[in-house]
């Protein structure tokens, strides 16, 4: 497996079977280590969404997100170009778990953990691809309380299909594995204070897309 070095821009790719870019995120690398890649973003940092997922975005409106859900079974939709707002990321993914562990930062600080289930990773020349399966968990910044998020949606996206059985089965383990490490302090969970100290470095720059980018498009199987 390649490593990609501290600072470097990486682009986090969520791939939709049969092998459409749902989603794009610029990233910078803060470690890439044999246990975890942890990156991270400031707002700014440029993504590329479907337009109705920004459209239900910038208008709040939930209804628009499951109209998006219902394009996305269909296998035909648009990008748009946007970029990461109001929050700094900071993501730790393993490579062959089902979720990530994303830590949210305001100017006061740790904002809230968000465990956000998903496929394992694939390594691309640019970064990694992987798929957001929808169903999330919230965790307080001092990890004493937790809740369920999108659980309405996940079981929409199971109806439709894009959540199949196998992924299910992986989801429900996953969710298990995200509590067990909350509960016993492991994983990120262990070195909550450098997680809570830790801020964007404010000399690097936004990170940005490749200009290669083209909405809509059918990416190449790994290793391709």
């Amino acid at each position: 497996m390649r490593s990609f070095e501290t600072g470097q821009t990486v682009v986090r790719r969520d791939v939709h079977s049969p092998g459409r870019v749902w989603s794009e995120h610029a990233l910078r690398v803060v470690a890439d280590t044999g246990e975890a890649l942890v990156a991270a973003c400031p707002p700014g940092a440029e993504t590329r969404w479907p337009a109705l997922y920004l459209k239900a975005r910038d208008e709040g409106d939930r209804a628009v997100r499951t109209e998006a859900f219902d394009v996305m079974a269909s296998g035909v939709w648009e990008l748009a170009a946007a970029v990461w707002q109001e929050t700094e990321l900071l993501l730790w993914k393993p490579p062959e778990t089902w979720f990530s562990v994303n830590a949210f930062y305001t100017a006061d600080g740790l904002r809230n953990w968000y465990v956000n289930f998903e496929r394992p990773t694939v390594r691309t020349g640019d970064g990694f691809d992987t798929f957001d399966l929808t169903v999330d968990l919230v965790v307080d910044a001092d990890l004493t309380r937790w809740q369920w998020k999108d659980e309405d949606e996940y079981a929409h996206v199971r109806r439709l299909g894009i959540v199949t059985d196998i992924e299910h089965r992986a989801v429900a383990a996953a969710r298990d594995q995200a509590l067990m490490m909350i509960q016993e302090r492991c994983g990120p969970f262990a070195d909550t204070a450098w997680w809570s100290a830790w801020r964007w470095n404010p000399a690097w720059p936004a990170p940005t897309l490749p200009r290669s980018g083209v909405t809509g498009q059918r990416v190449a199987p790994a290793g391709g």
